[in-house]
């Protein structure tokens, strides 16, 4: 019998339990960046511990600076083979806020299964991606097909907060985690059924931008029109970062910019996006961007510059008749290869203070950043995902850049020094971050196909 059979015959069998132990991790409400979540943090860390134990493997719960980590292995240290390949799946068990609870259909830590659809926070984002790569090698260890490669399991609590004691446990760790490459399940495919490599990162410069003005808010009848309002002033500053062609206006920031070549645009003009369902699904009137590149380049391989934030003065009921003392805006841009966000921060910082006027006083303060992330979509190790993913979902796979940004990739290849293959489960409309998240039963079930066809190529490869 073909031991792949036996692999793929027992997670077809164990389709309606894997939900709902899937659902049973989705029903702990581990909210990193809330305090009063930290006894539900450490319960939903120890579950999978458990839950890894039950399925066979090596399992502990780590204790960090912060939340605790899960560090899972089919590994056996006694009786390891030295030339044996060894990759580690990256996952994360914590989630976001669900705020707000009114918008939900149902309680978000109740799992409901709607047809063909899971809704519950973290069932996309990232609980139901990483539980995928854990089933399929359960599939491995019940049937007992030998896996072809060693797997180590890193599923961390802190990713929704910036992954802070993840450097500091790589480090600690270097050579038991020395490995071929990193395996993460953390972004998504264009649509349903349609199964994607993701090659490309952005990368991220966050920075806080305030104008001071008066010492106090001021009668905007007494005193206004002899001093400069800021939120005004803030205004205008902000408008003169971007043209009117979705352009960024700051003198060298396209320097550094690698262009898409003709392969790459290529690629990206195969997925089945729609420019009217995609706006409809947007709920926009017009889509708009920088032009001479499609809305797909733009959102995913282009840098951008946007107002996260935008205060001042009074945002209470009715009018207050006052000229603020001050005005801020909170600012993000995304980088493209191979763009540094230090040197880009460096260009904003000496921008803005050209731009500002006298009559205020400009305070930049810089927030976090992250460097764009590529791997050659051509590597042995990128052909051996594309071909796991045609096997699993029966249909030819796209290579994707991602508008968002995974920081710890980056410290995956400083700190070990290998490349993250990344082979997202998620849906453009799962509601990642959003009330009513989801993910969909179909990508659950082929993404465990995926995972453990994965292991055989990337140890053949």
């Amino acid at each position: 019998m073909n031991p792949m059979k036996a692999v793929l015959d027992y997670l077809k069998a164990n389709r309606i339990r894997n939900v709902d132990e899937l659902c049973e991790y989705l029903r702990f409400p581990s909210v990193s960046a809330q305090s009063k979540h930290a006894p539900d943090m450490k319960a939903c860390g120890e579950w999978l511990v458990r839950h890894c134990q039950r399925i066979g493997l090596r399992a502990d719960l780590v204790t960090t600076q912060g939340h605790p980590l899960v560090l899972a292995t089919t590994r056996n240290p006694k009786s390891a083979a030295k030339n044996r390949k060894h990759f580690v799946v990256y996952g994360h068990y914590d989630v976001q806020p669900a705020e707000p609870f009114e918008l939900w259909t149902t309680p978000p830590f109740e799992p409901r299964l709607e047809g063909s659809r899971l809704f519950a926070r973290g069932a996309s984002d990232n609980k139901g991606q990483n539980f995928a790569h854990l089933k399929a090698v359960e599939a491995y260890v019940k049937t007992g097909t030998p896996l072809p490669c060693d797997l180590t399991f890193v599923i961390e609590g802190e990713e929704e907060v910036g992954s802070k004691s993840l450097p500091a446990f790589l480090k600690a760790r270097k050579k038991e985690l020395a490995c071929d490459a990193f395996v993460v399940s953390d972004t998504g495919m264009p649509a349903k059924g349609v199964p994607a490599l993701t090659y490309g990162l952005r990368g991220i410069a966050a920075f806080e931008v305030t104008l001071h003005g008066p010492s106090r808010d001021l009668h905007s009848g007494v005193f206004g029109g002899s001093i400069e309002n800021p939120a005004m002033a803030l205004c205008k500053l902000i408008a003169q970062l971007r043209d009117g062609q979705g352009r960024i206006n700051i003198p060298g920031f396209y320097d550094d910019v690698t262009p898409l070549t003709a392969y790459e645009r290529k690629q990206m003009a195969r997925l089945p996006f729609k420019e009217a369902s995609y706006r409809k699904m947007l709920g926009v009137p017009k889509l708009f961007g920088e032009r001479g590149y499609t809305f797909t380049e733009q959102r995913s391989a282009r840098p951008t510059l946007e107002i996260n934030g935008l205060t001042s003065g009074y945002q209470g009921e009715g009018s207050k008749t006052i000229v603020p003392a001050w005005a801020r805006a909170k600012l993000t841009i995304r980088l493209a290869p191979d763009q540094n966000p230090k040197r880009v921060m460096q260009l904003v910082l000496k921008h803005l203070k050209r731009l500002c006027p006298p009559t205020v006083r400009l305070e930049i303060t810089a927030g976090h950043g992250a460097e764009p992330y590529v791997v050659s979509p051509e590597g042995t190790q990128a052909q051996a995902a594309l071909r796991a993913l045609r096997a699993a979902f029966g249909k030819e796979p796209v290579l994707l850049r991602e508008g968002g940004s995974i920081p710890i990739v980056n410290e995956f290849k400083r700190i070990l020094g290998v490349d993250t293959l990344l082979l997202g489960l998620g849906l453009p409309d799962d509601n990642v971050h959003s009330p009513n998240e989801k993910f969909e039963l179909d990508c659950f079930e082929k993404g465990q196909r995926m995972s453990a066809l994965l292991w055989q190529e990337l140890s053949a490869a």
